[in-house]
């Protein structure tokens, strides 16, 4: 369990904020850049309500907002998911022995941004953990406090010149320049680009594809690459975030969606999973909803695999999985979510899904034929319009 800080780590930590803070007004005066210079102002506001209340003696508090909660997110059907205004806030006191190195780590990552921000320089999550390790802890620490930041200062992650690996893909019609300058080529029909880690430095988006699929494996996105999908039927992109999307493929489906203004489809299996990862696409996560209009597609359309095709198209019954307690407990708190009361339909999906009590995976198609997937179940779907 941390300790909380000692008069003498107080008086330490006084020192810290006072250098660095002075430190940041002779660089935030160099800033020209308007955006960034917004953001340096809010992490010196930070700063500087730190040391008012040193001053005074007393120990230094800061109020996070709670991320994880429902009763602090609002829905609305053209965004998504929303954090309210007046969410409820978690309390860090460097004076607790529950919150005290959390506070410090809060600090240092604070630091860290300010220095990035300034410099117009980009580090990784994985980068910033190795600059003190032993602080950190483990690399979740550090990456919830980045969010947290991000939260707090009402600033899109990409603002605070932190980066993630991606571990997403995606293949296609589609060039652009990354923001080295290196020009990025997704037209090969035997291999995949990683999503870039810096989407929102990419430009000259150059593509004559007529949709975006959203897959949520990385064997299925292989199985439609080995098959030339992008090209066969007609031009498009494909990208998977490969399970639960991380937030570069989130934002790589949203920037395309902004720049192409094409429909976006999702391809997931037919398990509450698959819908879930679909929403996140769609609606945004808790965690991010803060910074939903940046990341969330509202338009995005279910394409399958739907549970009502599982008896459309007669998919054998050993190739479908029985639904557990863990599965229907799963669909029940998804039909409780605020956004599906939008969705009629996708709602009537789920009700099939608990009367056939199984739940099928996208590559069960292929036991009604090896290619069944790519030669007659999405060319039907775009041609007839078997979307949702």
């Amino acid at each position: 369990m941390s300790e909380p800080f000692t008069e003498l780590e107080l008086d330490k930590l006084r020192a810290e904020l006072l250098q660095n803070l002075e430190s940041f007004g002779r660089i935030s005066s160099n800033t020209e850049d308007v955006s960034r210079q917004d953001v340096l102002k809010r992490i010196e506001k930070v700063i500087q309500d730190t040391l008012d209340t040193l001053s005074k003696g007393e120990a230094p508090v800061l109020e996070l907002k709670s991320r994880f909660r429902w009763c602090n997110m609002r829905f609305d059907k053209s965004v998504g998911l929303l954090m309210n205004s007046d969410a409820t806030v978690t309390t860090l006191r460097s004076n607790c022995p529950y919150s005290a190195t959390k506070f410090a780590r809060f600090l240092r990552v604070l630091v860290m941004i300010y220095k990035l921000v300034q410099t117009d320089s980009y580090a990784t999550k994985r980068d910033m953990y190795y600059n003190d390790p032993q602080l950190f802890g483990t690399q979740m620490n550090l990456d919830l406090i980045v969010d947290d930041i991000s939260c707090m200062l009402k600033v899109p992650r990409r603002d605070l010149h932190v980066l993630a690996t991606s571990k997403g893909f995606i293949s296609g019609d589609l060039c652009y320049l990354e923001a080295d300058g290196t020009r990025v080529e997704c037209y090969s029909s035997s291999t995949a680009v990683h999503v870039s880690s810096n989407v929102s430095g990419i430009t000259n988006i150059v593509s004559s594809a007529k949709f975006i699929l959203v897959v949520e494996k990385d064997a299925t996105f292989q199985r439609l690459l080995d098959d030339d999908f992008c090209t066969r039927l007609c031009p498009c992109i494909i990208i998977t975030g490969k399970g639960v999307p991380d937030i570069n493929s989130r934002l790589m489906v949203r920037k395309l969606w902004d720049m192409l203004h094409i429909p976006v489809f999702a391809l997931v299996d037919a398990d509450p999973y698959g819908i879930e990862i679909m929403c996140i696409y769609k609606y945004g996560s808790r965690s991010l909803a803060f910074d939903a209009p940046n990341l969330t597609i509202p338009s995005i359309l279910w394409m399958g695999l739907l549970p009502s095709d599982i008896e459309r198209f007669k998919v054998p019954q050993d190739a479908l999985i029985p639904f557990t307690k863990t599965d229907e407990s799963k669909l029940m708190s998804l039909r409780k979510r605020p956004y599906i009361s939008c969705q009629p339909k996708w709602d009537r999906e789920m009700d099939t899904m608990l009367k056939l009590k199984q739940k099928a995976e996208i590559q069960s198609l292929a036991s009604i034929a090896p290619h069944f997937l790519t030669r007659v179940y999405l060319p039907n779907k775009l041609c007839y319009g078997g979307w949702i």
